[in-house]
């Protein structure tokens, strides 16, 4: 059985993308593998990570376009002729439309800093999912492991881990307790499970 291949899309410093990698090191991706890592900037530390890895990396900037369309079908170009089956959205900053997102229905995860229905969608992300919830006072936050399709955080939920919330938490504090905690941990596991259902031809079933 053919391994499936991952591109895992980037923006900034990659924490997530480490994650991953560690996780394929010690042998927990045995059903995908990473083989693209693809950036928006081309200032990301993440590009530096899948270097320090031996993962091909191929920069895609906005900026570079007209429009959001040409954008797109260059990153499709890109993401195509390495002959990627599961994209990983790991701190990708750009909001991808409608027209992308149904050309791989049920192939693009992303990994969300809440646990969703809470803080998610339109406007909600980085520090700000963070500052929403202790603004809120919840007494429990986390992480999401969702598929990505035309709503933004909309998708089917995969995965999610509950964090707790602690007495003088900032936003900065709660982040990084959410990344070590939550996302660094169910993203890994779900691409894992994603990997194997595409592996599989079971793209309907992630149980």
């Amino acid at each position: 059985m053919k391994k499936t291949k991952i591109a895992v899309l980037v923006s900034g410093g990659g924490t997530n993308l480490q994650a991953l990698i560690d996780f394929e090191k010690a042998g927990g991706l045995k059903h995908g593998r990473l083989c693209l890592v693809v950036a928006d900037n081309p200032n990301a530390y993440a590009l530096e990570r899948a270097k320090n890895a031996g993962i091909k990396t191929e920069v895609v900037c906005k900026k570079d376009f007209e429009n959001r369309n040409d954008f797109e079908k260059a990153l499709i170009k890109t993401l195509e002729e390495n002959g990627t089956r599961l994209i990983i959205l790991a701190g990708f900053m750009t909001i991808l439309s409608e027209n992308f997102t149904k050309r791989y229905p049920e192939r693009i995860i992303n990994v969300h800093p809440s646990l969703i229905p809470s803080f998610c969608g339109k406007g909600f992300y980085g520090l700000k999912v963070h500052e929403a919830a202790l603004e809120y006072g919840v007494k429990v936050t986390g992480a999401t492991v969702h598929f990505v399709n035309e709503i933004p955080d909309g998708g089917r939920i995969i995965l999610q881990k509950a964090v707790e919330i602690q007495e003088g938490d900032t936003p900065e504090i709660l982040q990084k307790r959410v990344m070590q905690q939550a996302e660094w941990e169910i993203l890994p596991q779900a691409a894992e499970i994603v990997s194997e259902c595409i592996a599989k031809l079971r793209i309907t079933s992630y149980e």
